[in-house]
């Protein structure tokens, strides 16, 4: 088992920055790539950005690209993305997941969200315009 535990969300005006954290427990951090998913009341949960085990290869959505980073930090276990320049859009609750890629090659990672064993409980995020 792997525990997600999310923080840093809240409420931040239009064009603000926020930096969510993923703390993670219970197995290797570095066996598993690490995503960030979103979900606005009333859609769907959606893929925002990932990252390989390593922290060398990331992935987003084109909706965040150049605005949303995802880093890692092996030794303390955590996930981060830092969010700048934030839109009403962006409000959603965020969720940390973790998929198992130890076997998988060291440049793996997904955007599907059928390919995350763990999920975290999310963290709510506001902005306001």
């Amino acid at each position: 088992q792997v525990q997600l535990i999310e923080s840093g969300g809240g409420s931040v005006q239009a064009g603000g920055s926020l930096r969510l954290s993923c703390a993670a427990s219970g197995r290797t951090f570095s066996n598993y790539a690490m995503g960030w998913f979103r979900q606005a009341p009333g859609k769907d949960r959606e893929f925002a950005a990932a990252i390989n085990w390593s922290g060398s290869r990331k992935a987003y959505t084109d909706s965040v690209k150049g605005r949303f980073a995802i880093s890692r930090d092996n030794v303390n276990n955590i996930v981060y993305p830092q969010m700048n320049s934030l839109k009403p859009e962006d409000t959603a609750v965020y969720y940390c997941a973790a998929d198992y890629a130890r076997d998988r090659g060291r440049d793996y990672i997904s955007t599907t969200r059928n390919a995350y064993d763990y999920w975290g409980r999310g963290t709510p995020v506001t902005v306001s315009s």
